[in-house]
């Protein structure tokens, strides 16, 4: 039975990586970005180290690890390089995503049923020392793939549906969150916990939040650039406000 319990927030401190890497230097620190986050009330800190190093760099995710007091999420490919520094670290979390060097962020859900027995391997090893996340479209086929592989969260990509609602696409928006509905209703009847994330802003937060299924939500450009006009720990406050407004509304939302 699904109650109306509290969600938490996981704050993606990829792109402050990324203003610091457009002019070289320390400056400004993803790690200090986490701190803040976490002190202004984020329950947990994300970053994706990518195959190319564009923004997280390795000593970011070692320093994360050692100077955060919160649980990290470790964004990744099921590559044998990152499956090597996840077992070296063993971070709470490991989500696995899918990456490509052309595109400017993660673009829709992991293939699960593509991976076969190669991801359901790396599934099985990172479960070892870590919760074991699949970033996935909120598809049948992918939620009951990602069960079988053995994963303990899927996390639904909300980004459709988020582009469909900046740009007015209405019918657009409306199939898409009824995907998002249906996804997390199956994910979490199949025994998953699930987390949503990727392109979701204060509006859509609150209402993806009136989905009592979702445990957590994983947020990162939009504080970012959000950030720059309110400052990190106002931005973080009201991501989290509009995350329990939505809570709140549990039930009264069709």
């Amino acid at each position: 039975m699904v109650s109306k319990l509290p969600i938490r927030l996981g704050v993606n401190v990829d792109h402050v990586a990324t203003i610091r890497n457009a002019r070289g230097g320390i400056h400004p620190d993803p790690v200090r970005a986490a701190r803040a986050a976490i002190a202004a009330g984020a329950h947990g800190i994300t970053a994706h180290l990518r195959e190319d190093r564009r923004h997280i760099r390795d000593d970011d995710v070692e320093r994360l690890m050692t100077n955060i007091e919160a649980p990290l999420n470790f964004e990744m490919a099921a590559t044998d390089e990152m499956i090597g520094i996840a077992r070296r670290l063993k971070p709470h979390a490991v989500c696995l995503v899918p990456e490509k060097r052309t595109e400017r962020t993660t673009e829709g859900g992991l293939d699960v049923i593509a991976g076969g027995s190669k991801l359901v391997d790396a599934v099985r090893t990172l479960s070892l020392a870590s919760r074991v996340s699949l970033f996935i479209a909120p598809d049948t086929v992918q939620i009951e793939a990602s069960a079988k592989a053995g994963a303990a969260v899927v996390e639904l990509h909300t980004g459709t549906w988020c582009e469909a609602v900046s740009t007015s696409d209405d019918k657009l928006a409306s199939a898409e969150y009824v995907r998002l509905v249906e996804g997390a209703k199956l994910a979490f009847s199949l025994g998953l916990e699930v987390h949503a994330g990727h392109g979701l802003d204060f509006g859509t937060a609150e209402l993806i939040a009136t989905l009592p299924e979702i445990a957590e939500l994983n947020i990162g450009h939009y504080l970012v650039g959000e950030a720059v006009f309110a400052g990190f720990d106002a931005t973080i406050k009201n991501m989290l406000a509009a995350m329990a407004r939505g809570r709140e509304r549990i039930g009264a939302v069709a």
